[in-house]
């Protein structure tokens, strides 16, 4: 059955960005990528005229399925229930993408088009992570000057962003495990939540738990 270009395309993106995840970006050559996909090198280089123009296709991806995914969260109202599952979306999209942000340094060094979108992505969130702040401040749920606010909103976009990183570091070996997959998502949630209540009044702490605990 002869496959069509687009599909082709499709598969070289999925498989590429399965062997990233697992191998990281920088070890994963574009004739390995061929091989694995059982086509020929010229099939490859017909979709994709490098191994940089497949990273910038995924990252586009990535790009707008988290770009979609902080929109729908800054048109909704804010709700202290939604921060969890709010945050655990995000930490998924992250994970599936997680070749990003395990080999970023590199990755930044070689690829001026992924600095420009990864620091549009982290403004993004930065600006999500204010609004979050600033409407419970509002609701009276979060007790913090502006001041602190902002802080708040800044720690948890550097904990968001530096995660998977530390992650990495402690189990590298297990990065292809689902169920340490799963862990990490629900500890970078943890976290995040832990730097978010303090702040909270009272009745926003029993709040949160008990939507965690739904």
């Amino acid at each position: 059955m002869t496959r069509t270009p687009r599909r082709t395309r499709e598969r070289i993106l999925e498989r590429s960005l399965q062997l990233f995840n697992e191998l990281g970006e920088p070890g994963v050559t574009v004739a390995a990528i061929a091989d694995d996909l059982r086509i020929s090198p010229g099939n490859l280089y017909y979709h994709f005229a490098n191994k940089e123009a497949i990273v910038t296709a995924l990252f586009e991806r990535f790009d707008a399925e988290i770009g979609a995914l902080l929109d729908e969260a800054a048109r909704r109202e804010i709700r202290l229930e939604d921060v969890a599952p709010f945050l655990r979306l995000l930490f998924e999209s992250i994970w599936r993408n997680r070749f990003v942000y395990r080999d970023i340094n590199d990755l930044l060094s070689r690829h001026r088009s992924l600095e420009l979108g990864l620091q549009a992505i982290v403004r993004r969130k930065a600006d999500a992570a204010t609004l979050l702040c600033r409407a419970l401040a509002e609701a009276g749920e979060l007790s913090a000057t502006p001041a602190e606010a902002e802080a708040l909103a800044t720690n948890m976009v550097v904990v968001a962003t530096g995660w998977l990183p530390y992650e990495y570091i402690g189990g590298a070996r297990r990065f292809g495990d689902p169920d340490f997959a799963r862990g990490c998502v629900e500890r970078g949630v943890t976290q995040l939540l832990a730097l978010l209540r303090p702040w909270l009044s009272s009745a926003g702490r029993e709040r949160l738990s008990a939507a965690r605990a739904a």
